[in-house]
């Protein structure tokens, strides 16, 4: 007994100093840099976010590939090997979490994290590309590991590089493994009575058959089961919001109000809101963390910011389509209010608008499929980054690891592990925004040369 007091006080006592230090680095400066940065490469840019964005749309889902380029998969294979990565839990339990702890504003600044965050995107992988270059086996290797080091000759940057690195292989562990694995144990079980051991030793069991395969692999899966599980839950989303198609002015209305107006009591501006529709947004579309410019650097083109127009798409999809779907039907239904938290609020929206059966079901196969794709996409971001760190050899321990952890994470209380996620996510994301700011000029020249040259035409 006194063992397991000791035991219990000790993660009570690191629960409370992660989520102190989580509070801290996702603060007023983490916040305004993400914004900030966000906001000045829409300016460099000239908007092409909102110029561009119907030809983006169209080179990634219709195009999908060049017909000449350099490279481990197509456009469409990079596309949707990101968004595997990024449409998951943050888009079910993420968006509940953010509306539940900053209220209906905090989807209001989510929207504005996924705007800006389309400039950001798409000059990661501007940088990712162009930076990018063959390992032993020939396959691509980039991302803010290789362009934060070409900044310059300074040590410094090859220590951001490294740094970079190795907080992106320990979040792949928790925010694109145990987490996600953890998210879906919990939900069939709850939906289904699937007892957890079994969601682990198939999570596992399915991981380890595709990645074991590496980024070829992973891109055929990704871009047969991501836009199928999209099209289901968006469409299940918009038939919510037809039959409920009067409550949408006030939904829109309130997310505007309270996106400025603090909590009773609190007094001063929305924070609340701003703080959790920000880091709720990044966990979501990972504008800024530096994460899916590593998938945007495997794929086939001769053109950065072709693929970079490409990329820039994955935040429209995942932040203003899904996660917008998800809020909407939260706030409709009044899912918010019911004293639920994270998932179980997405699925008592579901199941208020759908029936019980229909609504718990479709949440739990959503996040079954959405999660498990999370942590194919987060596999290849963790294995390029140990490669960057340890070199070739460390890659095959790396996946075993990788497909542990997955039934590691099915099988724990992982509150801990969340909290060190928003953690690991500042910590990615900090020597990569800083970067994006130092190689701003190099992503505005390598737009306008490009631009000017009308390749999109090609």
């Amino acid at each position: 007994m006194d063992e397991n007091a000791e035991a219990g006080g000790f993660l009570i006592q690191l629960q409370g100093t992660l989520d102190a230090t989580s509070s801290f680095l996702w603060g007023p400066p983490l916040i305004v840099l993400i914004l900030g940065v966000g906001l000045y490469l829409t300016f460099l840019l000239r908007g092409i976010q909102f110029t561009f964005l119907g030809q983006a749309l169209y080179m990634g889902l219709v195009k999908r590939t060049e017909r000449d380029g350099d490279g481990d998969i197509s456009h469409f294979q990079a596309l949707m090997t990101a968004l595997s990565a990024t449409v998951g839990t943050g888009n079910i339990v993420g968006v509940a979490t953010a509306i539940m702890l900053g209220g209906p504003g905090a989807v209001f600044w989510m929207w504005m994290t996924g705007l800006v965050g389309m400039a950001t995107k798409f000059s990661e992988a501007v940088l990712a590309v162009k930076y990018r270059y063959k390992d032993e086996k020939g396959n691509m290797l980039g991302g803010p590991m290789t362009y934060i080091a070409a900044i310059g000759p300074h040590p410094v940057w090859s220590w951001m590089a490294m740094a970079f690195a190795l907080f992106a292989a320990i979040a792949s562990f928790g925010i694109g493994n145990m987490v996600q694995a953890h998210s879906v144990a919990d939900t069939l079980d709850g939906a289904f009575g699937l007892p957890r051991v079994w969601t682990g030793v198939g999570m596992a069991a399915l991981t380890a058959m595709v990645i074991l395969g590496g980024i070829k692999s992973i891109g055929r899966v990704t871009s047969a089961i991501v836009p199928v599980m999209i099209f289901i839950y968006v469409g299940a989303a918009l038939y919510i919001l037809v039959s409920m198609v009067d409550g949408i002015p006030a939904v829109i209305g309130l997310i505007f109000e309270s996106a400025f107006t603090p909590a009773a009591g609190a007094g001063g501006f929305a924070w609340a809101a701003l703080r959790w529709g920000v880091a709720r947004g990044i966990f979501s579309n990972e504008s800024g963390l530096g994460s899916s410019p590593i998938a945007a650097a495997a794929a086939k083109t001769n053109e950065p910011v072709a693929q970079a127009l490409v990329s820039m798409t994955q935040t429209f999809i995942d932040t203003l389509v899904v996660c917008t779907m998800t809020a909407f039907v939260i706030l409709l239904t009044g899912a918010h209010l019911n004293g639920l938290e994270g998932g179980q609020v997405t699925t008592s929206a579901f199941s208020a608008a759908l029936g019980a059966d229909m609504g718990e079901g479709l949440v739990a196969v959503a996040l079954a499929f959405f999660a498990y794709s999370t942590v194919l996409g987060w596999s290849y971001y963790g294995e390029r980054a140990t490669e960057s760190l340890v070199g070739l050899w460390g890659v095959l321990p790396y996946r075993l690891v990788y497909c542990a952890l997955v039934y590691v994470g099915a099988n724990l209380d992982l509150s801990v592990v969340w909290a060190f996620c928003d953690i690991t996510n500042a910590l990615m994301a900090l020597p990569n925004l800083v970067a994006l700011v130092m190689l701003s000029p190099v992503v505005r020249a390598e737009t306008v040369r490009y631009i000017k040259g009308k390749k999109w035409t090609q």
